[in-house]
């Protein structure tokens, strides 16, 4: 395990995370991978400790992989639905909170439909000076740092299977491409992949990407000359090598001589408007193929958080070809680093 002391009460967003936490996730992930490797897979770490799964919103792998991670650690889990939940009887969100932590619950893992919600439990706790801690497993189209941290390690891991760490995708060229407009996966990737000095290309149709999000990205953080909108041709930027994040309208620029493509899944369920004339012609235009890889570098690897809309954002062919699609690694680094963020939040220290 590595040594650094780790003083995150919660871990709510990625936009202030350093280098430091970065590689302590990395590291400790790296620990409980080789744990998971091992016949017997349970460690003690957690013992006694209550894990409360509050997920206001349907998952399979989010929810399932930190179940498994929690009791991996030896903790107990509490999982809560809505549907039957006493929240149909009209109690609130900070109630149902108060009520686990009346069951003695340390950590509480929340996912919500709406931003905010992990950061309102948080806030009510800290409220409360009682020392549970709060995960944020996704909010709206605000964050899903689990995500992002486990596609982190799933690339690191990739590079140097014995020591991950951020600085290994530093000056890496990593296209993220879909419905970027509504995902909170795409917000704390760029977090992550912009501490680690990596260049990202965003690319999606303007409805999905519109202009807008440029503003979005500079007000939260991402420093005005890391940033350039690439395409289409009427909006130039001048190059600087300093600049990290690139908005394209077409797929090709954002392709070419790629080492990792993310894609991400089309949140139907979040659009409000026709923003796609259809599904098919996405897929012409956005839709990633074995041909439409060879833009990219002959050992590029292709990510998707899920679920994945076969043949839509990723054709099925590629998906299952494990000589570029890196889809399941993902779903089994998701446990190892999970359990890490369980053990950091519940030791406090790594």
């Amino acid at each position: 395990m590595p040594t650094t002391t780790w003083n995150r009460h919660h871990i709510l967003s990625l936009a202030d995370f350093t280098t430091a936490e970065y590689d302590t996730v990395l590291q400790t992930a790296a620990s409980f991978q080789e744990v998971l490797s091992r016949r017997t897979k349970k460690v003690p770490t957690l013992q006694g400790h209550v894990v409360a799964n509050l997920f206001f919103e349907p998952s399979t792998r989010t929810r399932s992989s930190f179940e498994i991670a929690a009791k991996r650690l030896s903790a107990d889990t509490l999982n809560f639905a809505t549907a039957t939940s006493s929240m149909t009887k009209g109690e609130t969100i900070l109630d149902t909170a108060k009520t686990y932590l009346a069951m003695g619950t340390d950590i509480m893992v929340v996912r919500h439909r709406e931003a905010g919600v992990p950061n309102a439990i948080a806030a009510e706790m800290d409220r409360l000076g009682v020392r549970v801690s709060v995960l944020n497993a996704g909010d709206g189209q605000h964050e899903h740092p689990s995500q992002a941290l486990l596609d982190l390690f799933t690339i690191c891991t990739l590079i140097d299977p014995d020591h991950p760490r951020l600085e290994l995708l530093k000056g890496k060229k990593i296209a993220i491409v879909g419905d970027i407009l509504h995902s909170r996966v795409a917000r704390s990737n760029i977090w992550s992949l912009i501490a680690s000095g990596a260049e990202v290309h965003l690319a999606a149709p303007p409805t999905l990407l519109p202009k807008l999000f440029a503003e979005y990205i500079l007000e939260s953080g991402v420093r005005s000359q890391d940033f350039v909108i690439s395409s289409p041709p009427s909006f130039p930027t001048p190059h600087s090598p300093n600049q990290q994040l690139f908005l394209h309208w077409q797929l090709e620029p954002a392709l070419q001589n790629a080492d990792f493509v993310m894609t991400l899944r089309l949140q139907k369920e979040r659009m409000k408007a026709h923003l796609l004339p259809s599904l098919r012609e996405y897929h012409q235009l956005f839709g990633i193929t074995r041909t439409k890889l060879q833009f990219c570098k002959p050992n590029v690897k292709v990510l998707h958080p899920g679920p994945v809309n076969r043949g839509v954002e990723i054709s099925s062919e590629l998906m299952d070809d494990p000589e570029f699609s890196l889809i399941q690694s993902q779903v089994t680094s998701g446990v190892a680093v999970r359990m890490a963020l369980l053990y950091l939040l519940g030791s406090g220290k790594a």
